[in-house]
């Protein structure tokens, strides 16, 4: 069975392999030893309630119970701009209009921002190639809702969601090579490390000050803005699914998009309800399912040793059977309460 669960240093190796997985441009996974590690110490301050709420940063692994292998990796993060502003190009209108020439102009352009500090965060959302068509997906995406709807009051009232630009077949970003590469002057790679690395000063010193009036950028940068990585089309849409919607904020390297969605209107949020368990000692195992069950996704109502797994499960009033394994993976008993989504 497939579940998710809190990260730790242990998982340093394997989340190595998945940042060398996750190709160029998931600048939320640096292929960087000592970036990583300090983020899992993060992590497990962050579930033990030993770091402020907008600060923590919970990262999450999906983990096959059978062989022990990590699958895939996520995170929340309970706050964004903590330590430094969090820059993003938002895409505007700005028109013009001349009473001399009896002419109007609407001219879209780029500014720089910073509109996201009132935000918590969810990305990083990798899975291993081949994981991606399982339900592995919506398992770990989905799993990230189930803890922040765990204990609420640690997130803010506005999630949002960064998602990766496009890259050519080349691997290469339009967005960058046409808009950004001019004022920053670094190769990609260094500009995506300095970003996850540094304390981000580069950016308020070189970005540009004034608009960018789209009709001067070349027309593969301009078709680039908001557009997805050919690999995050299934997460934009399971974020949509979730009530995601565009922003108008893009990166500012990529021009990857920005989603947005109320805490409370995340529709995994809004439908999660908590019962009682009942563990049937002759729950079926694997595919098969008692009369009345269903297919759900159930978490533990808790932050801390938080595990979320796909189960069937029969809800009676107030209780929810699960199968004895099922119990097991969350670390629940009969009497325990557990968070439910369908």
């Amino acid at each position: 069975m497939l579940f998710v669960r809190p990260a730790g240093l242990a998982d340093i190796d394997a989340l190595m392999d998945l940042a060398y997985l996750s190709g160029r441009g998931f600048t939320s996974l640096p292929e960087d030893r000592p970036t990583l590690t300090d983020r899992l110490e993060l992590s497990e301050a962050s579930f033990l309630g030993q770091v402020d709420d907008r600060a923590a940063w919970y990262t999450v692994m999906l983990e096959n119970s059978e062989t022990g292998q990590i699958e895939g990796v996520a995170s929340v993060k309970g706050g964004v701009g903590i330590s430094r502003p969090h820059y993003s190009f938002r895409v505007m209108t700005l028109s013009q209009y001349s009473s001399a020439t009896q002419t109007r102009f609407d001219h879209n352009v780029l500014v720089l921002v910073n509109e996201c500090g009132s935000c918590s965060e969810v990305g990083s959302l990798f899975l291993r190639p081949g994981k991606r068509q399982s339900g592995a997906g919506s398992l770990l995406a989905r799993s990230r809702y189930m803890l922040i709807g765990a204990e609420k009051e640690r997130f803010c009232d506005s999630i949002m969601s960064e998602l990766r630009g496009w890259f050519d077949e080349a691997d290469n970003s339009p967005f960058w090579e046409g808009i950004s590469s001019k004022f920053f002057r670094l190769p990609f790679e260094e500009a995506d490390r300095m970003i996850t690395s540094t304390d981000g000063q580069f950016i308020p010193d070189l970005a540009p000050r004034h608009p960018i009036y789209l009709q001067l950028v070349d027309a593969a940068a301009r078709e680039a803005i908001g557009k997805v990585h050919r690999h995050g089309m299934a997460a934009l849409t399971m974020l949509e699914r979730e009530g995601f919607s565009r922003s108008g904020l893009v990166d500012i390297f990529d021009g990857g998009p920005t989603m947005t969605c109320r805490r409370d209107d995340i529709r995994t949020v809004r439908e999660t309800r908590r019962f009682s368990v009942r563990i049937a000692d002759d729950a079926p195992q694997g595919d098969a399912q008692p009369a009345g069950a269903q297919q759900a996704l159930v978490s533990t109502p808790y932050i801390a040793a938080f595990r979320a797994a796909r189960m069937p499960v029969v809800i009676d009033g107030g209780t929810v059977v699960l199968p004895a394994a099922g119990a097991a993976i969350l670390g629940v008993d009969t009497g325990a309460e557990v968070q439910v989504c369908i």
